[in-house]
């Protein structure tokens, strides 16, 4: 069961993939987008910490973004040590652009499925995300190894 729920989520996060390059991004692209839609602007840490990547590879990408217009990089005034970022009108653009195949993306899903198959997923996969949040306890290995 494991091995194809996790088959099934790379080929769903791969058609994802798929479908955010197709719109001119990338999932962390979509992310970042996403996290200073939300916000506004966000120092370079707590920007990290929405998005689920390391300072280094943050900086990766927004390098790229701010080369292309979509993010705005600077320095608060009374902590030159801190950068924030803020969305462009490009990348606001961007933002709804990716959006756009995001809900494409996510009406393919749902058409695959009736809305009792779906209301059931929900339920499964929210079940199975909230067992597995904490690492196996030594009494499930030792269940496991039987």
């Amino acid at each position: 069961m494991g091995l194809l729920l996790s088959q099934t989520a790379k080929r769903l996060s791969r058609a994802f993939d798929d479908a955010l390059a197709a719109a001119g991004g990338s999932l962390p692209t979509w992310l970042i987008l996403m996290s200073l839609m939300r916000e506004g602007k966000l120092s370079h840490g707590e920007l990290a910490q929405r998005v689920g990547i390391q300072g280094p590879t943050l900086t990766h990408h927004l390098d790229a973004m701010a080369h292309q217009g979509l993010v705005l990089r600077e320095r608060l005034p009374d902590n030159r040590r801190v950068q924030v970022a803020t969305l462009t009108p490009a990348g606001v653009a961007m933002f709804h652009q990716l959006r756009n195949a995001a809900a494409a993306h996510d009406r393919r899903i749902r058409n695959a499925l009736g809305d009792a198959e779906l209301g059931q997923m929900r339920t499964f996969l929210t079940r199975l995300a909230d067992d597995f949040a904490e690492p196996p306890s030594p009494g499930d290995l030792q269940e496991a190894e039987q």
